[in-house]
């Protein structure tokens, strides 16, 4: 259908057109493959442009015609033309007497291609950002988001100088939009989404360890900070006391760090009219990557663990992207 009324516009108003439709829809397209990264999607865009630098060429072969008009037509056509037209208008009898002929009235073409191009770049304005004006759809998944509107009170060592990072500011670092790219599964989108600006255990509410949790269907990544005086490379020796395998030491933006396995905790409660729960279970296991909170390992570390219910682990590589892209929004530590 669309084809049909295309054919029947002139010239001057659907060669415009078309240049309009696939100028704008090439350079979303590629603009959009870029973004994502789909090539795929770029291939048409450059599809779209060759098809419309092809109408640009006709416009302009159609506009130097228009301005340099074809006078060589052969003379023994023209006096054949001459002759026989007398002696057809004789044999019939009828016919329109001789007059001066009436010019043609030339239309304005370039008036109807700025017209096209206007309608046209109304409607392309429209596509490109009508999604960031319209209300969303209310079908389609929203991903889950770091604060839920509430302000949690903050413990007084999240008040001193220089101030530990919060929960909800781990989240932001953590809470990417590229963030289920960076674990394998692009296609996933967070589920749910926690943070807490808290104390460590057994430490009188003196040493901050803020956390953040971001749940996908198949990974889990918890991201927590301790400010504690412990440094990586005493977390190592006693890792290593504790006769745990799978230790790995390296260097991650200049920071020591350490890749380390264990087993998550598996705890199931009942909330039947008893309330007891079941023993504390080994649940799958999870991979860590320990990294110092400053380049010289004064004291305190960032973890970020991942696991999965079916126990599949990403490889190490996973840990290290994350952390290359989290760690540089979360201030180093500073001589105390």
């Amino acid at each position: 259908m669309l084809g049909f009324i295309l054919r029947l516009l002139p010239f001057w108003v659907r060669e415009p057109l078309l240049i309009a439709v696939g100028s704008v829809l090439g350079v979303r397209l590629i603009y959009l493959a870029v973004r994502d990264q789909h090539w795929g999607t770029a291939g048409l865009g450059v599809l779209f442009l060759v098809f419309t630098a092809i109408r640009v060429y006709a416009v302009i072969r159609a506009l130097r015609a228009r301005r340099n008009p074809s006078t060589a037509a052969p003379a023994h056509g023209v006096a054949a033309d001459a002759a026989a037209q007398p002696q057809a208008q004789a044999q019939a009898g009828t016919g329109p007497r001789p007059g001066p002929s009436t010019p043609e009235k030339d239309h304005n073409a370039w008036g109807q291609a700025f017209a096209a191009f206007a309608v046209f770049g109304a409607l392309a304005a429209t596509v490109w950002l009508g999604p960031r004006f319209m209300p969303a759809d209310d079908n389609v998944p929203q991903p889950a988001s770091c604060s839920d509107g509430s302000k949690e009170k903050l413990p007084k060592v999240f008040k001193q100088t220089p101030r530990p990072v919060t929960g909800e500011e781990l989240c932001n670092a953590v809470n990417r939009p590229d963030l289920a790219k960076l674990l394998g599964t692009p296609g996933e989108t967070a589920t749910d989404v926690s943070s807490s600006s808290d104390t460590g255990p057994l430490t009188d509410g003196k040493v901050a360890q803020p956390e953040t949790e971001v749940t996908f269907d198949t990974y889990t990544l918890n991201v927590s900070a301790s400010y504690n005086e412990l440094s990586t490379h005493q977390y190592v020796k006693l890792m290593k006391f504790g006769d745990e395998t799978d230790i790995k030491t390296l260097t991650v933006l200049g920071r020591p760090a350490v890749l380390s396995s264990d087993h998550t905790m598996k705890i199931e409660i009942n909330l039947g009219s008893g309330g007891s729960g079941g023993p504390v279970e080994q649940g799958p296991p999870a991979r860590t990557l320990t990294v110092a909170l400053d380049r010289k390992d004064r004291g305190g570390y960032c973890e970020i663990t991942v696991w999965s219910k079916s126990g599949a682990l990403p490889n190490d590589s996973v840990l290290l992207d994350i952390a290359q892209k989290v760690l540089p929004r979360i201030p180093e530590r500073t001589a105390r």
